[in-house]
């Protein structure tokens, strides 16, 4: 029998013990790496370009939401990107930016589950947002009774607009924008303008060199809490973010006076025929789209297996809040091509398999996403119960 070496037993062991350590050291390499790929991975944030005070793709002067995003990136550890695109789509935008997977967060939505929910879940609130009331320094605004008498620019389609349209004693001056209501006011053609507050702000910083005063708002339709929105699956985003949201409060509101943004206490308004909640993005200035009513509802036969009025609620409901930005409010809608008031004029019988292929498969080249991870088929049958009140032979 041969006898043992002591001396190989010994290298071997060296050997063994020389493969463990190098294993080791290689399984630290590996997760020190991927550690390292997921803090290089980008916060790729939904912005528009040419939205002041909001967003911006001037590095200069970026914007109160994409220094918000470049604050929250940095805390994250994330380098930041940007995907741009025109806010003024309102959730058009939303839907082919953040539900199209080409970001992961859109700040400055409404905190809101009226605002595209479930497929849009939000952060904590980083500020209030609403409509201000603005007028020459020293002039009353203390509320609507200050109004009285006077020549008030409100924006059309707006709260503001719906607030003030009964009252008979108060002469709307209709503009299209904040712009124009500021320019109103400085013209001499209005008295007073009430618009949306953080671009009144703006405005009255950049160009009119702080002339005016300006009194937010509160009430129904008039002021929402801003957030951060992500997308359906995000939520491990969205919870390190909101763990991250209370340590730039004093950076948040340092910012907010950067760009102009309106402070105070509110003007209190009593409750105005509010535009639908979550048609706006929050980056654009105010609601855009107005309440109107269902002119061409069609009667359904009163038959056992016809919906009840509950069903057809409930399915509007859905309907307006994450529909009506591309098909318009209560389905009425003049671009032809997307008027779902002709589904049975262009589908005869085929009219519900294609409405349920739709909304579960999509049409992404269309820009229809799919819902069938968003809506179960219960509410799916709610808005077609809908969408059947409302069918018309032809729009021409």
């Amino acid at each position: 029998m041969r006898p043992i070496n002591p001396g190989n037993g010994n290298s071997r062991l060296r050997t063994i013990a020389g493969l463990l350590a190098w294993a080791g050291a290689s399984a630290l390499i590996a997760s020190a790496a991927t550690a390292h790929a997921d803090e290089a991975k980008p916060f790729r944030l939904c912005a528009d370009p040419t939205n002041l005070p909001f967003s911006s793709d001037n590095p200069s002067r970026p914007g109160f939401y994409v220094e918000i995003g470049q604050a929250l990136a940095q805390a994250l550890g994330q380098p930041i990107t940007y995907d741009w695109y025109k806010s003024y789509f309102g959730k058009r935008t939303v839907r082919v930016t953040l539900l199209g997977k080409q970001c992961d967060a859109m700040i400055g939505l409404p905190r809101s589950k009226d605002f595209m929910g479930p497929a849009v879940i939000f952060s904590s609130t980083f500020a209030k947002e609403g409509y201000a009331l603005v007028a020459a320094k020293g002039q009353a605004i203390g509320g609507v009774e200050d109004l009285r008498g006077k020549r008030v620019a409100v924006q059309y389609a707006s709260t503001p607009q719906n607030l003030l349209a009964t009252r008979d004693n108060i002469q709307k001056v209709t503009v299209l924008s904040p712009e124009e209501a500021m320019q109103a006011l400085d013209q001499g053609r209005a008295d007073v303008a009430f618009i949306w507050g953080p671009v009144a702000g703006w405005l009255n910083m950049t160009a009119y060199h702080d002339r005016y005063q300006i009194r937010l708002t509160e009430g129904e339709g008039l002021s929402w809490d801003a957030a951060i929105g992500f997308a359906k699956g995000s939520t491990e985003l969205r919870d390190r973010v909101d763990a991250i949201l209370p340590t730039l409060q004093s950076t948040i509101a340092d910012l907010a006076v950067k760009y102009g943004l309106p402070a105070g206490q509110p003007v209190r308004f009593g409750a105005a025929q509010a535009v639908p909640a979550g048609t706006t993005t929050g980056a654009a200035p105010g609601p855009s789209v107005r309440q109107v009513a269902n002119v061409v509802a069609t009667e359904i036969k009163s038959d056992a297996s016809a919906p009840n009025a509950e069903t057809i609620g409930a399915g509007k409901e859905i309907f307006n809040g994450t529909c009506a930005h591309c098909h318009g409010p209560d389905a009425i809608q003049s671009e032809r091509k997307i008027d779902l008031r002709l589904l049975r004029h262009r589908y005869g019988d085929d009219m519900r398999d294609t409405f349920w292929k739709t909304v579960h498969e999509g049409r992404p080249a269309k820009g229809m996403p799919a819902w069938k991870e968003v809506y179960t088929d219960d509410q799916f049958d709610s808005i077609y119960s809908f969408l059947l009140t409302v069918q018309v032979e032809s729009n021409d």
